[in-house]
């Protein structure tokens, strides 16, 4: 059987796509450490996008500052508390706020909105993934209810990471609010692209070695996938194949962790988000933003399940779930 520990030959080799050949055998072992922690369990979190509105200019999303082509949006309070609404109607026990770095929503517009969201559900997680922030405001989102936050690195190495950012940004401060994160209390959610532009073997290596050394909870993967607005719209989109290859790898590398078959596995393939769960992954997250706006938080183009209501997305994806043999979990599942 496959597993760790792993040289970084051992790594590099799964990672290259000469080890296309030896895939079948690496998502088995990693569906058997996934079955051992979890069982046939997939968790389903609710998708709230509740502005796309940002600060910064990475190269390659879509809601990056300087794209002057996206009408922008912002909910309001009530809008958010709908969505929650309608969520818990649909048996979701997770709610994940994610926005672009928005100054509008600054501590105490975010404070305000964790504390309604916890009064209204005391029972529920509440994960926010708004980038980055000091550390004083991280500890006071916490203290108001926010129990997980996801902060995806897309890349560990220094010089990867000024390719795809803007100089105002540093990888250095990313990490930092990583650990941040965890030492507030936070369960925390780092990840990373797979089929970047400039991307090497040796960075995803990289990406690797560091989540074993931060130890997160939650781990999102996937493909890179262009936008046509943006420095990076003319590079052509990730594989599927090296996502699911990562995929399984941080599963043997970190085996309790939660790890989502992400929108992106979806849109570069049919059945992407089925397969990544086949390659380890255990967690799904359904849109449960309004359908006025989703087609507005376009990180990438020709994103899926942009026309479905609510309800549709999660029983959609609960009987996908269902068909490759897997349990639909609405529960927190920490």
């Amino acid at each position: 059987m496959i597993k760790p520990p792993f040289t970084d030959d051992v790594l590099l080799h799964y990672i290259s796509a000469s080890a296309a050949d030896e895939s079948a055998d690496l998502f088995a072992a990693a569906r058997e450490v996934q079955e051992k922690y979890y069982g046939k369990r997939v968790y389903f979190r609710a998708l709230i996008e509740f502005t796309n509105y940002c600060e910064n200019d990475c190269y390659y999303c879509g809601i990056r500052k300087s794209n002057g082509k996206l009408k922008r949006y912002r909910l309001c309070m009530d809008d958010i508390l709908e969505c929650c609404r309608e969520g818990a109607a649909l048996g979701y026990k997770t709610f994940v706020l994610q926005g672009g770095e928005d100054p509008y929503f600054n501590d105490e517009r975010m404070i305000e909105i964790i504390t309604a969201i916890r009064r209204a559900y005391p029972d529920h997680a509440i994960t926010l993934s708004i980038g980055e922030r000091g550390r004083a405001s991280y500890e006071a989102f916490f203290a108001a209810g926010a129990n997980r936050y996801l902060l995806r690195h897309e890349t560990a190495c220094d010089d990867h990471y000024r390719k795809l950012h803007p100089p105002r940004m540093s990888l250095t401060e990313r990490k930092q609010c990583l650990y941040d994160l965890k030492n507030a209390g936070y369960q925390v959610g780092a990840g990373f692209m797979t089929g970047s532009p400039f991307q090497k073997p040796e960075h995803l290596l990289a990406d690797l070695r560091f989540l074993e050394e931060l130890q997160p909870q939650m781990v999102g993967i996937g493909p890179f996938i262009p936008q046509a607005d943006t420095p990076f719209g003319g590079f052509p989109a990730g594989d599927l194949e090296l996502s699911l290859r990562m995929i399984a790898l941080t599963r043997l590398l970190l085996p309790d962790a939660l790890i989502p078959a992400t929108t992106a596995l979806g849109t570069v393939s049919p059945q992407g988000r089925e397969r990544g769960l086949a390659a380890g992954a255990n967690v799904v997250m359904p849109n449960l933003s309004p359908k006025s706006t989703r087609r507005l938080y376009a990180l990438y183009d020709n994103k899926i399940c942009i026309e479905d209501a609510a309800a549709e997305c999660r029983f959609c994806m609960e009987n996908r779930v269902r068909s490759f043999g897997f349990e639909a979990d609405m529960s927190r599942g920490s």
